[in-house]
């Protein structure tokens, strides 16, 4: 699996369906990222059938509208993960899909279907898995190593019979893994009815350094600041780089604890796109992505209402990297 600041062949996304986008506010957050990175690469974004009318008002004329049966918008988790052959083709992993651990609120049999369909449209080959996973549950270096969290592959709902040993040898046969990292577990808000029991696209990413940004929660009163503490150990113990970035200064809203996270960003061709949510920790973030990618341009967005849906930037983004030409 390359890295995602390894050149793209494209972005993928899905249009918000369902009550969820009734007042709008979900409509804007996911045009603005698309419209963003749509001046940077192509974006196709997946929407729900016979119901282009209003995403085509908010979308620019340079996004792509692909037509498919959706449940939700989270094409991290929905469509497929990417993988590059020695020879260098693209084949996309199709995971099995079964949202988020069997989610009482949830719906998936038209998302179940979305890998093996963006991989027939891509016209790339798929690599089936009989593993429940999501996008959004790994993160690797481009080198072989991935960050996994045990409440994902090994929780409640997704894969109760599997080992350790056994999700390790199914990243190494999918992905290419060569060496796997796991935490504890992930945020606080995330354990709570809408999120996804741990990802860690929303605590640690790796940069092309080869350093590990990691999600820093400084406030105590906070309950992160364990998991963040917790999280920065795991990354040292393994011999990592780790680079804090710290979290931003508000530690509530009208749910209880937040989960806004700066790790949540995309990295697309010559950008990268930051999550901002209005807080003095926005230009800090910036800055310290600016120093990670310092070739590309940093594009903040205001994620607040994609996180108050259960997810952020990373999460409803998905990258088809570029074929290699031998």
């Amino acid at each position: 699996m390359p890295a995602e600041w390894e050149p793209h062949e494209r972005t993928w996304m899905a249009w918000p369906t369902g009550p969820w986008n009734a007042d709008g506010g979900a409509a804007r957050a996911w045009a603005a990222v698309a419209n963003a990175v749509s001046t940077f690469e192509p974006v196709t974004m997946i929407v729900s059938t016979g119901a282009t009318d209003t995403p085509r008002q908010f979308l620019n004329d340079a996004v792509t509208i692909l037509e498919l049966p959706l449940d939700d918008a989270w094409m991290r988790d929905i469509g497929p993960t990417f993988v590059r052959s020695d020879d260098g083709a693209i084949a996309g992993v199709d995971w099995v899909f079964n949202g988020w651990g069997q989610q009482s609120w949830a719906s998936w049999g038209s998302d179940a279907l979305i890998a093996k369909a963006v991989c027939v449209q891509a016209g790339v080959g798929i690599v089936h898995s009989a593993m429940v996973n999501e996008g959004g549950g790994i993160n690797v270096d481009g080198n072989g190593t991935v960050l996994l969290t045990k409440t994902v592959q090994l929780g409640e709902g997704r894969n109760p019979s599997w080992s350790k040993t056994k999700v390790e040898a199914e990243l190494v046969r999918t992905i290419g893994a060569t060496r796997c990292i796991w935490i504890e577990a992930g945020l606080t808000r995330d354990y709570e009815e809408f999120g996804t029991r741990g990802h860690i696209d929303i605590v640690a990413t790796f940069v092309p350094s080869g350093a590990v940004l990691v999600h820093d929660q400084q406030d105590p009163e906070h309950p992160d600041f364990a998991i963040s503490a917790a999280v920065k150990a795991v990354m040292h113990a393994a011999g990592l780089e780790v680079i804090a970035l710290p979290a931003p200064s508000v530690l509530r809203d009208n749910h209880g604890f937040v989960d806004y996270s700066y790790v949540n960003h995309y990295v697309c061709n010559g950008a990268v796109i930051q999550g901002t949510f209005d807080d003095p920790g926005d230009v800090l973030a910036g800055e310290i992505l600016q120093r990670c990618y310092p070739d590309r341009t940093i594009v903040p967005i205001d994620a607040r209402e994609i996180f108050t849906r259960g997810g952020g930037i990373h999460c409803i983004t998905q990258q088809q990297p570029a074929q290699n030409i031998a």
